[in-house]
């Protein structure tokens, strides 16, 4: 074989060696038939995608290492240091702000000088503010509830002083050295005349409270007006219903006072009951729409929260042993209890009386008298005092021929003993000639209120009108 022969052959099994490394055959079945060695632009657009992507994923993952050195990293210790600050006023201890004024508030049993030490200012300066006129009268019996106004400056001192002489006057005191200057700023009031309706709801305080009605005007519904019609704790429902007229007093928008009850209507379980407010001989009382008394005469029980331990009539006596007549009823209470008047009377008698012991004997006019017996000590009364019906009188205790602390009550006409329980009760006197006819006109306005808030009609408002003549026929 020549050279050219040995050649072609080396040739051939190079270019078969070359073919088996390189895989033609299995290249050649992944591209695509008619591949003609150029990409077209789907392909340039998919190639450049992967190479973006590429590009993210070599940016963002060497990050990892470096943020998890940094986490490791120890954290800086941190230092506090304790500053002094100065020291609050008293206003803004309380949580008051503003500028240099302060507002204090009187608390019980607080005085002038113990809120001038407070606020550290010197009683040289208070006593020369209660020389100034009138100063002295209202800055010495603040009642609770007092608002003083304090200029404080921050340099310290006090640069003025204010306080309400009474609802329309507030004085204000202006400090220059020992120099003071008083002035009186008048300061206007409103009164209107308003009607307060409601529904009991859960709690007769809460709902009344809620509609603007004063802690003392729901005490004059529950303790005067209605206490001997209605009972509180069992007979009133939610959905009751009060009105109350008052007068108020407004300044500058808010308001500082709230007048007596002048009239007040309750329905209880559809019953309607009703008080008008009176002065009869100097004297607040309250009335029906006729001005029939609502206060009756006698309180049946002279002594709250007590048992019925004994009653009248005859009975073994618990200590003398024999069967004779209890000419009383015995409340069993604890020692200590207040005795009450069952009604207006003058003191007849205070002192020991035999088995009785301590004991107080009323007399309430028309013959009718009462007796209260073995008191533990008496009340601040005194042989021919007036008193009121209500009034303390004594306290429960067990002095005389007492097994145990009660009171004993007897209730005597003409000095006949009757039982308390069951005798009637003399009505009290009702209204009537001039003092009916001044009710009348007095009480009209505010029965005319709740007519209009309530839409009721009071049959005994009054008289019903006389019925006309009727005419007689012609012959």
């Amino acid at each position: 074989m020549g050279k050219s022969g040995i050649g072609n052959a080396r040739r051939a099994r190079l270019d078969n060696l070359r073919e088996a490394a390189l895989h033609k055959d299995v290249v050649a079945r992944r591209v695509p038939a008619g591949f003609n060695g150029r990409w077209t632009r789907r392909q340039w657009a998919h190639a450049s995608l992967v190479a973006t992507l590429a590009a993210l994923v070599a940016a963002i993952v060497p990050g990892f290492p470096a943020n998890s050195q940094a986490a490791a990293a120890p954290v800086p210790t941190r230092t506090t240091l304790a500053l002094t600050l100065p020291p609050l006023p008293l206003a803004k201890l309380r949580g008051q702000t503003g500028d240099s004024w302060q507002i204090v508030r009187v608390e019980r049993g607080q005085t002038l000088g113990s809120l001038f030490e407070d606020l550290d200012l010197p009683a040289a300066t208070m006593h020369a503010m209660l020389d100034q006129p009138g100063a002295k009268q209202a800055l010495t019996r603040m009642k609770p509830g007092t608002e003083l106004a304090f200029d404080l400056p921050v340099g310290g001192g006090l640069r003025a002083f204010r306080y309400d002489r009474d609802d329309t006057h507030r004085v204000e005191l202006t400090f220059d050295g020992d120099k003071i200057t008083q002035q009186v700023i008048e300061r206007p009031t409103q009164s209107r005349t308003v009607v307060i309706s409601g529904n009991v709801g859960k709690s007769l305080y809460h709902s009344a409270r809620k509609l603007g009605l004063s802690p003392g005007a729901i005490n004059t519904l529950t303790d005067d007006i209605f206490k001997y019609d209605i009972d509180f704790n069992d007979d009133v429902a939610a959905s009751d219903r009060f009105s109350v007229v008052v007068e108020q007093t407004w300044r500058d928008g808010e308001l500082i006072r709230t007048g007596p009850v002048q009239a007040a209507t309750f329905t209880v379980g559809g019953t309607l009951h009703s008080g008008f407010r009176f002065e009869r001989s100097g004297k607040a009382e309250y009335f029906t729409a006729d001005g029939r008394p609502l206060k009756k005469t006698f309180i049946r029980m002279p002594i709250p929260y007590a048992r019925l331990t004994s009653s009248f009539g005859s009975r073994r006596h618990p200590v003398l042993g024999t069967v004779r007549q209890h000419q009383g009823v015995d409340y069993a209470a604890s020692t200590g209890t207040p005795i009450m008047a069952a009604g207006d009377a003058r003191v007849q008698f205070v002192g020991w009386k035999g088995g009785y012991g301590r004991a107080v004997i009323l007399d309430h006019g028309r013959g009718y008298t009462t007796l209260y017996g073995h008191m533990s000590r008496f009340g601040d009364i005194k042989q021919g005092q007036k008193i009121p019906q209500g009034r303390v009188i004594g306290y429960v205790g067990m002095t005389g021929l007492a097994t145990g602390p009660h009171l004993h009550y007897e209730f005597r006409i003409n000095g006949v003993h009757r039982n308390p329980l069951s005798i009637t009760m003399p009505p009290p006197e009702p209204l009537n000639g001039a003092a009916l006819a001044q009710f009348r006109s007095q009480t009209s306005n505010a029965l005319a209120r709740i007519q209009r808030v309530e839409k009721v009609i009071y049959a005994d408002a009054e008289p019903a009108p006389a019925p006309k003549p009727a005419k007689q026929k012609k012959a």
